[in-house]
């Protein structure tokens, strides 16, 4: 079941360590089915080097298992908040990645410093509150506090990041982290000027139908750098 799309979710899963984005067995992707509304989730507490596609787990959106014979992602309930709330999104990623997770210690959003922040997320990245984890309450704010960024930071806790696919989510994932540890190298110097809003609403704007090799394509698996690329 859903073969193709558990290839991707393990694949983007294994991603995350690779890209600094998580330790041991922290942090996960899932990724939703448009036809069958099924999601295909990472498993909990399995080291991502002995992962492999099949142990991927697929839930229905009430969080029953449908195939699998792994326990889902402790994070399950969160994901399936936002899926069931926000039909745009098929894709959700969760990490701990120390950056960003140091603005959500503080409950500190991260403000449009950077054309990166501007072309990618469209504003400041926003915090949420700080939710319990293991039930809906941290999907529920995730849903309040997002807004319209592909990325939000939650009080003491992480990142989640959402996107129209496993792979977007997965991008704006590593982008969050990337900015967040340029910004925090910029304020170690001073403070740096926030671009001001026309600026940024045109920068993503441009970012989001003109970059990349057609207009319109954004490739979700790019750095997210622009100007000069």
């Amino acid at each position: 079941m859903l073969e193709a799309l558990k290839e991707t979710v393990y694949r983007l899963n294994v991603m995350l360590p690779k890209a600094g984005l998580v330790t041991w067995t922290s942090g996960n992707v899932s990724g939703r089915d448009p036809e069958t509304g099924y999601v295909v989730i990472k498993p909990s507490g399995v080291l991502y080097e002995d992962m492999r596609a099949e142990d991927m787990v697929v839930v229905d959106l009430d969080g029953r298992v449908v195939e699998g014979r792994l326990k889902p992602s402790v994070d399950t309930a969160t994901h399936l908040y936002v899926y069931r709330h926000r039909q745009d999104v098929n894709g959700i990623v969760h990490t701990h990645s120390p950056y960003a997770t140091a603005f959500a210690a503080l409950g500190k959003p991260i403000p449009v410093y950077l054309t990166a922040i501007a072309d990618e997320f469209g504003g400041p990245i926003p915090v949420g509150p700080y939710a319990r984890i293991g039930g809906e309450e941290i999907g529920r704010a995730i849903v309040e506090h997002i807004g319209n960024s592909p990325a939000i930071l939650m009080k003491n806790h992480g990142v989640f990041t959402v996107g129209p696919s496993p792979e977007a989510a997965v991008k704006a994932a590593v982008m969050v982290e990337d900015v967040a540890k340029t910004v925090h190298l910029a304020l170690l110097m001073g403070q740096p000027e926030e671009i001001p809003p026309e600026e940024v609403k045109r920068a993503h704007e441009r970012y989001m139908t003109a970059y990349g090799q057609g207009k319109g394509d954004n490739n979700p698996t790019h750095s997210g750098r622009t100007g000069s690329n």
